[in-house]
């Protein structure tokens, strides 16, 4: 453990101590939001992020140390431990060094090099090896009768040599990783089929230098059949790396045994390693843009409690409608058919026109699938009906529909409305989602709402534990209304599982709602260390103490009392007085438990108690005739909302229907090496339009308001940056064969 505790700590630039307290905290159970808010003392701050690293990295080096037990064991149990071999796997700090020790000791079939060695052809390698030339036809043997087959024994030998000897492999490894480039030509025929990947029909860039997006891009391209990618390798580099580990002279016979070994042996491992490496590098950038891109989405800003008509646009089968409450409760439902091919508008006007009258709707909540763009017109026309009609005129804002229809048919949403149609179902979601997108948006499968490109080609396991990862911490940051919060909801609060929250929720059905914090305990289920991990994240308005409505922690309350007594105030005429908390030093509350961490956050938290991390709810205001990408002309100035966020830059909705995208270099008068520095999704942003390509439907956009000369993009050159592209040959061989068994890019 000590060893993990001090590469954890090199790797991530903190103490050990601090890795070593986060060790044992989740090992007694404790969750990464409790420990993030409540326990900074322990951890010396360490936020959120950090500790999830921590928490994967002590789960690999934990799984690391399990394999060297057993790799340990199997190579004892052969006698073959020596004292230097288990110093080498003991200093192991990857799983693939690990494995590369142990290769020569795995159970394998007979090889053509195991043959050789049976037939006694060992002792003719080496005197080749030694630059000798021996009498060939005194190794004739059953199966090696001539010189020819002799020689490819000897051969075999060798090659199989290289393969084994783990220092050689892992050079060789990092060396093609180092030096080689990925190249990438399109198969003949499918130009304009696979013409999304134009830009990669004639491509060459560095393995070091590819970004997570183009090699997801590659890979794809690769698996449908639209792109053929080869790994470049300097065979003069490797094969010299090869002589040079071995000490091999110059003849013929080793120069060819030497290439023979380094094609269909080494570069085939280092390809599937690197392939392996590619895409492991490819999964973790995309899954730090999803994890932060669902984070936005559900951090956007809430419209909160106000009426809301929610609109689920189509065409044939009409506009599903549903009206909630401020507190989200459905009101009326109703499905109007204004578009092709039954063109009822004046009728859907009306209907929707006497709905907003009728419940007060201050929103008009439009989900941007197919025929959004026509009925976002339906949602203007009908307000300013109402507001030549002298109503209060309603606002439409166009919301992500990305998962209602998942959530239509899911189990949460049948217990929900039982007797409610599937299909309007997705309306009420619509609507609730702006009101409040984390409450409604945890009730969708994380993976269903849509948070970047790629998504279906990593690691679905790996997928569904970031996301479920960044859905905790949400929900933990903004905190949870206990008495209104649904099951899905509060399955997501630190310490509560699906069947706590159902008692939870079961319990303040019964029971009517709760008074107080402590009165969680009475819930089945619900012991001592689940209350421990979620009570600072529920919150109790208009309870019986003041503090349940905050983030401090019950087990704080006492520091509170400590303060209420040092100021001479009750703590409900502590809780918002600025003037008083302002002059407080938390050293002099302070103590072994509670440390100046803890009481800062108190004091904050009284100043501003349950304050919602979230910013405040905007709507971008499309421009007048800009409807469609044939609208859009270089140099307009366009409001847009951000609706997503890349590695290359962001996408921007400007009202037409396809998105426009901002690309990285264009974000800011500045270098951006993370879009997310700039912008977020749901972000409402100015932009000017500097290309529109009506035939792919692109629209190049820019936040860089005022005209300024063009900069040339950096080519995406080979390893030595020489040159952009160059055309790259389709793979051959042996080595596309390997990979193609192996799966990879498929």
């Amino acid at each position: 453990m000590a060893g993990m505790i001090k590469v954890i700590a090199i790797e991530l630039g903190i103490s050990e101590n601090q890795v070593e307290a986060v060790q044992k905290l989740l090992d007694e159970g404790n969750t990464v939001p409790f420990i993030a808010r409540y326990r900074k003392e322990v951890t010396g701050g360490l936020d959120d992020t950090q500790l999830r690293t921590i928490e994967e990295r002590l789960t690999y080096l934990r799984e690391l140390e399990d394999r060297k037990a057993a790799v340990l064991k199997a190579i004892d149990e052969q006698g073959k431990l020596t004292d230097d071999l288990r110093a080498l796997i003991d200093g192991v700090t990857t799983k693939a060094r690990l494995e590369d020790l142990y290769l020569p000791f795995k159970k394998r079939r007979k090889t053509k090099a195991d043959i050789a060695r049976e037939a006694g052809l060992e002792a003719l390698t080496d005197r080749l090896v030694a630059g000798e030339e021996p009498d060939l036809a005194a190794f004739y043997t059953e199966g090696f009768a001539d010189d020819k087959a002799v020689l490819e024994g000897a051969r075999a030998i060798l090659a199989d040599r290289f393969a084994m000897d783990a220092d050689l492999v892992g050079e060789v490894r990092d060396e093609m990783y180092q030096r080689g480039s990925m190249q990438a030509c399109v198969v003949e025929g499918k130009e304009q089929e696979g013409a999304k990947f134009k830009d990669y029909f004639e491509f060459s860039e560095s393995f070091e230098s590819l970004p997570s997006h183009r090699i997801l891009a590659l890979l794809r391209g690769e698996s449908e059949g639209v792109l053929h990618l080869n790994l470049d390798a300097d065979d003069a580099f490797f094969e010299g790396l090869i002589k040079d580990r071995f000490g091999l002279g110059d003849t013929q016979w080793i120069n060819d045994a030497v290439h023979w070994g380094w094609k269909t042996k080494l570069y085939i491992s280092a390809g599937l390693d690197t392939r392996m490496r590619l895409k492991d590098k490819a999964e973790e950038g995309a899954l730090e843009v999803f994890k932060k891109n669902l984070r936005d989405v559900l951090l956007a800003a809430p419209a909160g409690q106000r009426a809301t008509l929610g609109l689920d646009p189509g065409y044939r089968n009409g506009v599903k409608c549903a009206v909630v409450d401020p507190t989200g409760k459905v009101l009326d439902t109703t499905i109007v058919y204004p578009h092709q091919p039954q063109n009822q508008w004046s009728q859907a006007v009306q209907r929707l026109a006497g709905l907003v009258a009728t419940h007060g709707v201050d929103l008009l909540a439009i989900g941007n699938g197919t025929a959004s763009r026509e009925t976002e017109k339906l949602a203007g026309e009908i307000a300013s009906m109402i507001a030549d009609a002298g109503g209060k005129k309603p606002t439409p804002v166009v919301v992500s529909e990305a998962g209602a229809s998942v959530y239509s048919a899911s189990k949460i949403a049948a217990e929900e409305f039982p007797d409610m149609d599937v299909s309007l179902r997705g309306a009420v979601s619509i609507a609730r989602r702006l009101q409040d997108p984390l409450a409604e948006l945890v009730k969708v499968d994380p993976k269903s709402i849509g948070v970047g490109q790629y998504q279906h080609d990593v690691n679905q396991t790996a997928l569904a534990r970031a996301l479920d990862n960044v859905v905790e911490d949400a929900v933990n940051a903004v905190g949870v209304d206990l008495n209104s919060a649904s099951a899905p909801l509060l399955t997501r609060v630190a310490g509560i599982n699906g069947t706590i929250a159902d008692n939870i929720v079961a319990y303040r059905d019964e029971h009517g709602a709760f008074a107080s914090r402590t009165a969680l305990k009475k819930v089945p289920r619900l012991g001592p260390k689940a209350f421990q991990q979620c009570a600072g994240f529920l919150r109790i308005n208009g309870g019986k103490d003041p503090l349940d409505a905050s983030a401090v922690h019950p087990e704080a309350y006492p520091v509170v009392k400590k303060i209420s007594a040092a100021t001479g105030l009750s703590v409900a005429d502590l809780i918002g007085n600025s003037k008083v908390l302002a002059e407080l030093s938390p050293n002099d509350f302070a103590d072994d438990t509670f440390g100046v961490p803890t009481v800062t956050d108190i004091i904050a938290e009284l100043d501003k108690p349950g304050r919602d991390p979230r910013p405040e709810f905007k709507t971008a205001t499309f421009k007048e005739g800009v409807e469609k990408v044939s609208d859009l002309k270089p140099g307009m100035i366009l409001e847009g909302t951000v609706t997503n966020v890349a590695a290359f830059g962001a996408f921007v909705d400007v009202g037409v229907h396809q998105d426009g995208l901002v690309h990285v270099s264009q974000l800011a008068n500045k270098y951006v090496s993370d879009p997310h520095e700039v912008v977020r999704s749901g972000q409402v942003v100015k932009v000017r339009v500097l290309e529109v390509d009506e035939q792919r439907q692109r629209i190049s956009l820019t936040m860089k308001l005022e005209e300024t000369p063009q900069h040339t993009r950096k080519p995406r050159g080979n390893k030595k940056g020489s040159s952009g592209r160059r055309e790259a040959p389709a793979p051959a061989g042996s080595m596309a064969e390997a990979l193609k068994k192996a799966g990879f890019g498929r």
